[in-house]
């Protein structure tokens, strides 16, 4: 961040601090997920006004509280232990504390902990406070641009990390194989080589868009169809450093039996034809389908013949 600490935390104090902030309350602030600068002035406005911080990791917390200048009392709330921690958490907002919680980057409670802290705090009849920002999910589909485009099937589905045992990792990527709505996962990098070959194998047509280092200096996003993604992941060695979301496109409609291509691809196509040269208009319908070049082109081919 490049304002002085002290001078963004006077912004953020400008920005929010007319709102109502109720004591005895629980807020779910969430933080960047790798660039400083998403950090909303509400949520610095939130910690600083925090009488504790719950975190998913109090070394990471701990550094991030440094960064906009601020020292408070730090509460582990993390996997191994949120349901004994909750209860400390309770008891500060029973004595009427603001508590901020927060995990290690991105919204609390979706893929990290927090869940049953909420849970926990609701049904102990205290406010609970989300405050929105970062997510590796959103910001993924955003990167993805899966929809809803004509013809797709809405939504999405979030699987966050598959199972590493074999037998179950099958499993669950058959069955999102399957799903025909857009589908999100996370995968470590000691495993995104594995998971290229599994969709490869199970959705070899379907487009998936791989995003790597999300806001870092070295982001990077690729959309491929599933059975090319092995190849590109082996031609540079960077492509396969870093934290990876992956994003497996919804699945287009039965396909019209003569083209097969679904009736609104077909009709983009056609049009792209039409008014381009037959090059441009493949590239460009492959970059708004995500379906496989070979394809559209030979559909291309078809229509531009039936017009000369």
């Amino acid at each position: 961040m490049s304002l002085p600490a002290s001078e963004l935390l006077a912004t953020a104090r400008q920005a929010a601090g007319h709102q109502h902030w109720p004591t005895g309350a629980l807020y779910v602030v969430a933080t960047p997920i790798g660039n400083l600068a998403d950090f909303t002035l509400r949520a610095i406005h939130a910690l600083a006004l925090a009488d504790a911080v719950a975190c998913e990791d109090t070394r990471v917390s701990a550094g991030l509280l440094r960064h906009l200048g601020l020292d408070k009392p730090l509460l582990a709330v993390h996997e191994h232990n949120e349901r004994e921690a909750a209860e400390r958490v309770l008891e500060r907002l029973a004595r009427g504390e603001r508590v901020a919680y927060v995990s290690d980057a991105g919204t609390p409670a979706i893929s990290d902990p927090g869940a049953w802290l909420v849970a926990r705090a609701r049904a102990a009849g205290h406010p609970v406070h989300a405050l929105p920002g970062a997510s590796a999910v959103v910001t993924a589909l955003s990167a993805a641009g899966d929809g809803p485009l004509p013809g797709q099937t809405g939504g999405f589905v979030f699987a966050g990390f598959l199972p590493a045992k074999g037998r179950e990792r099958g499993a669950a990527l058959a069955a999102l194989a399957a799903e025909p709505r857009s589908v999100v996962l996370f995968e470590a990098p000691h495993r995104i080589e594995a998971l290229a070959q599994a969709l490869a194998q199970a959705c070899a047509a379907r487009p998936v868009t791989l995003c790597r280092e999300l806001t870092k200096q070295f982001e990077q996003v690729h959309t491929a169809a599933a059975e090319a993604l092995p190849a590109w992941l082996a031609e540079e060695a960077s492509r396969r450093r870093g934290e990876f979301v992956v994003v497996l496109h919804a699945q287009m409609p039965a396909a019209a039996a003569d083209t097969g291509l679904a009736e609104p691809v077909r009709r983009q196509l056609q049009v792209l034809v039409r008014e381009l040269p037959l090059k441009q208009a493949v590239a460009l319908a492959v970059e708004l389908s995500g379906l496989p070049r070979n394809q559209l082109y030979d559909e291309a081919l078809r229509l531009k013949s039936e017009s000369d």
